[in-house]
């Protein structure tokens, strides 16, 4: 059992948790609690390495030999290890590292959404929560927003961030433009548009814009959009949340194409 937290690969499990720099050196992310864990072996989502506390090991016994079965390295480690390593203030007794994701493209044929200049990742792991819900077809990420696999995205995301496929592009603009030329509709959220996104027709082909938390989309990004939509605020509010603006609009398109399915 590893009790030190002086161990070298506790020391290097824990750079994981401070930054995206690390991360990419390592190319490892770590994952934090039991349901990150189960979500990760569902999905077949490979995995580096487990530590584990001897208690959370007797009390998950068939995860346990799960892991031992599917990672590279599975150590029993001291609670104060788990602490040591964990982003969070009470960590149930288990940790991993798994290797980061490919950047592979993805294909939005019916309903995604474009990200730009995300910085908050409780916002990013809440609009891939609900987007997973909804049952998107993919997300595009602009270069500039914030690293997918913060610690805070993937606990954001309960557990949904293994069934999201996502792509980082360098130029949104252009990978919209793409996308546009396959014959869908990329719609921008404006605060000022004059259709309220109750009135567009989510049925066809979509891709939802949305932009950064304190500046909203660019001038490039609304310029080409082919239509805008907003969402209604009572006189005195000046706007809402970008996750809560995404759910919006995602189970409105849900809603349209439930109700015209029937």
């Amino acid at each position: 059992m590893l009790t030190s937290t002086n161990n070298p690969l506790i020391k290097q499990l824990r750079q994981l948790g401070k930054s995206a720099k690390e991360r990419r050196k390592q190319n490892l992310f770590l994952l934090e609690g039991t349901h990150a864990l189960m979500e990760a072996i569902a999905t077949q989502y490979p995995l580096d390495t487990i530590c584990c506390t001897e208690a959370w090991a007797e009390s998950h016994s068939q995860i346990f030999l799960r892991e031992r079965a599917i990672a590279s390295r599975v150590e029993l480690v001291g609670q104060n290890v788990i602490e040591a390593i964990a982003t969070t203030v009470n960590p149930d007794g288990v940790v991993a590292a798994a290797p980061l994701p490919e950047n592979k493209s993805i294909e939005i044929a019916s309903l995604g959404l474009a990200l730009e200049s995300l910085q908050d990742p409780g916002n990013m792991g809440a609009i891939i929560r609900s987007a997973v819900a909804v049952g998107v077809d993919g997300i595009l990420v602009s270069q500039d927003s914030v690293d997918a696999t913060n610690p805070k995205i993937i606990r954001a995301t309960a557990g949904q961030w293994f069934r999201c496929p996502r792509q980082t592009v360098d130029n949104l603009p252009d990978a919209v433009r793409a996308w546009q030329n396959t014959g869908g509709v990329a719609i921008a959220t404006l605060s000022d548009a004059r259709i309220s996104y109750w009135d567009f027709d989510f049925t066809q082909p979509s891709l939802i814009l949305l932009g950064n938390e304190g500046n909203g989309l660019s001038k490039e990004m609304v310029a080409i959009a082919d239509v805008a939509v907003k969402i209604p605020l009572s006189p005195d509010v000046e706007s809402l949340n970008v996750a809560i603006a995404a759910s919006l609009l995602l189970y409105e398109a849900k809603r349209q194409r439930e109700y015209h399915r029937h």
